[in-house]
């Protein structure tokens, strides 16, 4: 008996871990070979244009003057900030470069976005003007950068008519998903003087989705066979539809580039493909020629924000803007046009992008996120479903119907319990593995490791599922032991039924509707969570 459960729980382990490998893409990674190495560690910007040598300032040497603003858009307005350097005299800097700020993901009201960012520009002499962002188009299922780019487009318009602005040296810097958008409107405006990408993508969302979360998984120290879920999660279509612009591709955009671009990351940002992005904009803006030279700059230590931690007095930690960023996106902007193409083109801190971002794989036969969560529903569902009409009708029986008139539903002998087990365990697994999941996304985000939750943590989730295993051999070898004794009651009864006996598929496995209903819900409901199981790598073998 013992080995025949041994045998049963084996081959379930092995069919469950062939179907969770031959159900979805695998996940393997190009490393980067060829590493991008800066000309210097000094991320100074040389060749400034002798003409506007005397008027470029210092971080820190002008007063800020901030003004809230409206920006006007079709059919609304949003708010936004505008920040101007002042003389000793309290008077607005004449002809002075503009940046118009675009928003990444996280963030959107004006007064709260790139505070030391575009007060430090304003404070060397650079106008700066941060829009809040529209967010009556903007959800997390429907985004569209083309028309975002239109929306900051206006925001360019303003301040090239506020006073003290030279509105033909007014460019845009973008953050993140910002810059998205920003080619875009420098393609759209080829009026836009330069552009600032700041932690850029480069690559489509979906690729870029997939590289940080492989990124923070290897972070955080995750069993390798976790990864297996990184193209199944990102490369499928998304519960409900929409999501659209996660296979937006700037590349074009960035090939009709006409004005210099400075291109910053900070190599403590394991969001982004660092190396990859900054050789890619070189090689896409020299496309139309050399009308849009590019300038790379690597910060050391700095975030996805490049900031820096800086320690605070109660002993604790603080992220502020890498002071020598400030100092150089405003040199490079004030510079101009000496600034544009002066060497060293890369310079900075040495990145170490492990692995390329690439194109991700496509899921076959769960591709689409409303089956896998119907899958799930329906489990769970199937799973409630049989015992509770048992329930009820035992209920019913028991108030409006004698107990001679047919004998009380039951399952086989010793079915039971296995079936309780198989449909507990089915549910207890799932619930461990998403429980699981969001522990080890919080230990990511935070950049965190606990090996005790992320190595213990997937033990225990694949221990849950080996003992659901378990609990499905003992529902078959249940299953063949009724059918023997079946047998061997039609045997001795001269191949007569056994009196109220009923059969189903030639095994004996319950009396009653009841009994038959639940049977069946919990084995199609247990299934369906076990296939969901092992799609997301929770039996995977080796294979």
């Amino acid at each position: 008996m013992v080995f025949r459960t041994i045998a049963t729980t084996a081959a379930i382990l092995v069919g469950l871990a062939l179907t969770g490998a031959v159900a979805g893409p695998q996940w393997d990674p190009v490393p980067v070979s060829d590493h991008l190495v800066p000309a210097t560690a000094d991320t100074s910007i040389h060749g400034v244009d002798p003409a506007v040598a005397d008027q470029i300032g210092d971080v820190g040497q002008y007063e800020v003057r901030e003004t809230p603003v409206t920006v006007p858009l079709d059919g609304t307005q949003v708010g936004g900030l505008l920040r101007q350097p002042v003389d000793a005299r309290g008077e607005i800097l004449a002809d002075r470069p503009g940046v118009v700020y675009v928003h990444g993901a996280g963030t959107g009201k004006s007064t709260q976005a790139f505070r030391e960012s575009a007060t430090a520009l304003a404070s060397a002499g650079v106008v700066t003007l941060v829009p809040d962002k529209r967010l009556d188009t903007y959800t997390t299922r429907d985004r569209d950068y083309v028309a975002m780019a239109g929306d900051y487009g206006r925001s360019v318009d303003l301040l090239r008519t506020i006073d003290g602005v030279d509105p033909q040296h007014v460019g845009v810097y973008g953050e993140s998903e910002g810059t998205w958008i920003v080619p875009v409107m420098q393609a759209q405006d080829p009026g836009i003087a330069f552009t600032i990408l700041v932690s850029a993508p480069v690559v489509p969302p979906r690729q870029q989705a997939a590289f940080a979360v492989d990124s923070y998984l290897r972070n955080t120290g995750v069993p390798e066979q976790v990864f297996r879920a990184i193209p199944r999660a990102v490369g499928m279509q998304l519960p409900g539809g929409g999501f659209e612009y996660a296979d937006f591709d700037v590349r074009p955009w960035l090939e009709q580039q006409t004005a210099p671009v400075l291109v910053v990351y900070g190599t403590a940002d394991p969001s982004m493909p660092v190396e990859q992005g900054a050789r890619e904009i070189i090689a896409d803006t020299a496309v139309g020629g050399d009308q849009a030279p590019t300038t790379v700059r690597f910060y050391a230590g700095a975030n996805h924000g490049i900031n820096v931690p800086t320690p605070v007095a109660d002993g604790g930690t603080e992220y502020h803007l890498h002071p020598d960023f400030a100092r150089d996106a405003a040199t490079w902007v004030q510079g101009m046009p000496g600034t544009a193409d002066a060497d060293p083109r890369v310079a900075g801190d040495r990145p170490n992008q492990l692995y390329l971002a690439s194109a991700v794989p496509q899921p076959r036969w769960w591709g689409n996120g409303d089956i896998v969560v119907g899958a799930v529903l329906a489990g769970l569902g199937l799973l409630v479903l049989g015992p509770l009409v048992w329930a009820v009708h035992a209920v019913v029986r028991r108030l409006v119907r004698p107990r001679s008139l047919a004998p009380a539903p039951r399952l086989a002998r010793g079915l039971g319990p296995a079936l309780a087990g198989l449909g507990v365990g089915s549910v207890a697994t799932m619930v461990a593995l998403v429980a699981y999941l969001l522990a080890v996304a919080r230990l990511a985000l935070d950049y965190e490791r606990d090996d005790l939750v992320v190595q213990g943590g997937w033990v225990g989730v694949r221990l849950l599922g080996v003992a659901t295993a378990v609990a499905g051999a003992l529902v078959v070898r249940r299953i063949a032991d009724a059918r023997s004794a079946r047998q061997a009651e039609a045997a001795t009864a001269g191949g007569a039924a056994g009196a109220g006996a009923q059969e189903v598929t030639g095994v004996v496995v319950a009396r009653g509707w009841p009994a038959h209903l639940t049977f069946w819900c919990v084995v199609a409901g247990s299934l369906a969570l076990l296939l969901t199981l092992a799609y997301w790598g929770v039996y995977q073998l080796g294979i």
